[in-house]
């Protein structure tokens, strides 16, 4: 392990799917002989070390290549293999300890497994023979610093930003206009908004499932339904918005990168958009490892939630597809994304949350919040981003119903963790700690809607959807939703 590669190559670098002639087979082998011992090099086809301090980010187990998922422990390590640090931490405090960070806001596309397994160096050499060498040249050695970024992106920038995609690191509002969902309008006129979730059925029955949706419909603007949270498979998130839908309910599509390509994603969303579905909730997905056995696949994503935010904004705004196909009737979407305050350092969650807001992000659901004091320091660090005012932020909160459920969740869900105190209470409380979660519950919600920036709170019924109209009303935060 050294200072260039600080984290040792989770799997073998990529073969390509097509016979290269031999010159290129040459070049490739040239190139990982060299990339791969210095930067842990998959040959993922479109290098992006130049953005990610000269570290490659494809040392993550889940191939993220916009910054680190919310499962990063207060230790630093990848919960995917907790033997390893997570990749993308190492790259943020580089970045910050060069003066780079600024760097790692570009929104970075996909793989092209068109390329994977090929060598980049050839692009280099062509591309720096498409601007001039000599221009080039001349560029990089200028005592000029803002000639020398130009000639370099000119080049570099050129070649992992591909056409189809044109990624950058700048804020894109959505158009102007009527909000496209009863969620969207009531952040818009001010309003403390309280959503919750309904855990989506085992089966193919749907009873219960509209028993939960009709008892929490009256005290809330808005009902999530995850997907396969835990990488536990459950009725699809889709199915139960339409059930939502049919029981007059207002809900919010929550779709998971980990079982989704680009492909499926375009077209699940114009199909849920279809079908009255606006508020969109783009999230990574826990990963396989944490669900039942056999393991499913625990290899790269196609796409991050950053990428998916990408390219439903732009199929929103621009009424494109990701390969240039234009359409029609643009599907009218609130998208929103996830995020874990605590995860991280807040400096470094606020550059990731900063560019999940440039991607396409209105609104933010956050991890389960036990501790609300925390959150000023996130909070300071958004502000000072200047992104406070562009994105709604949705608090979650969860009633714990017993101490084996706290417990739970800070052993086994990625980026909870339990504090010392709530644990502490929930034992105490012996028979008592259902009353008790349900007391947390109130005090972390009376702490964070006197918070300035804090828009709603999102309550996680962890299955007890029961208790939602209690928490409401005891929070002072509802008379019946009219």
């Amino acid at each position: 392990m050294s200072g260039i590669k600080p984290a040792r190559r989770w799997q073998p670098a990529f073969f390509p799917f097509k016979k290269e002639s031999f010159g290129k087979r040459l070049l490739a082998k040239v190139e990982i002989c060299v990339k791969g011992p210095l930067f842990g090099c998959r040959m993922c086809g479109n290098c992006l070390l130049q953005e990610t301090a000269l570290i490659c980010p494809m040392e993550c187990p889940k191939g993220m290549r916009n910054g680190p998922c919310g499962g990063i422990t207060p230790e630093r390590n990848c919960y995917v293999d907790e033997t390893r640090r997570c990749i993308w931490y190492t790259i943020y405090k580089r970045a910050l300890k060069t003066g780079r960070e600024e760097t790692l806001l570009e929104v970075l596309p996909p793989l092209d497994w068109n390329k994977v397994g090929t060598e980049t160096w050839g692009d280099v050499i062509r591309q720096i023979r498409k601007v001039g060498t000599g221009k080039f040249i001349g560029g990089i050695v200028s005592r000029n610093g803002e000639k020398t970024s130009e000639i370099w992106d000119s080049v570099f920038k050129t070649i992992r930003q591909p056409e189809w995609w044109h990624g950058d690191s700048e804020y894109h509002a959505a158009p102007p206009g009527e909000p496209v969902s009863d969620l969207e309008r009531r952040f818009r006129e001010g309003e403390f908004v309280v959503a919750t979730e309904v855990t989506p059925p085992l089966g193919a029955g749907t009873n219960k499932l509209i028993r939960d949706i009709v008892s929490v419909k009256p005290y809330v603007t808005a009902i999530n339904f995850t997907d396969s949270s835990s990488a536990r498979p459950k009725m699809s998130s889709i199915a139960c918005c339409k059930v939502a839908i049919d029981q007059e309910s207002e809900p919010v599509f929550q779709i998971a990168a980990r079982d989704t390509t680009r492909t499926g994603l375009q077209s699940t969303i114009i199909g849920a958009n279809a079908i009255g579905i606006k508020n969109i909730l783009c999230i990574t997905g826990d990963n396989s490892v944490i669900g039942p056995s056999p393991t499913s696949n625990l290899n790269i994503l196609d796409i991050d939630s950053v990428q998916m935010l990408w390219i439903l904004r732009k199929m929103r705004d621009d009424g494109v597809y990701l390969d240039g196909r234009t359409f029609k009737n643009p599907p009218e979407l609130f998208l929103g994304a996830a995020t874990s305050p605590f995860a991280s350092d807040p400096v470094l969650q606020a550059i990731k949350d900063h560019k999940k807001v440039n991607a396409g992000a209105q609104f933010f659901q956050t991890n389960l919040v036990f501790e609300p004091e925390r959150l000023d320091l996130w909070l300071e660090q958004l502000d000072k981003r200047n992104i406070l005012n562009k994105v709604f932020i949705l608090i979650g909160v969860a009633p714990l119903k017993s101490l084996k459920i706290a417990q739970y969740l800070h052993a086994n869900v990625p980026g909870v963790t339990m504090p010392e105190k709530i644990m502490n209470r929930m034992e105490k409380a012996g028979e008592s700690a259902s009353e008790e979660g349900v007391q947390i519950a109130l005090e972390v919600i009376d702490s964070v809607k006197r918070k300035q920036g804090i828009n709603g709170i999102h309550i996680m019924t962890l299955s007890w959807e029961s208790i939602v109209q209690r928490i409401v009303t005891e929070s002072g935060l509802g008379k019946k939703k009219q």
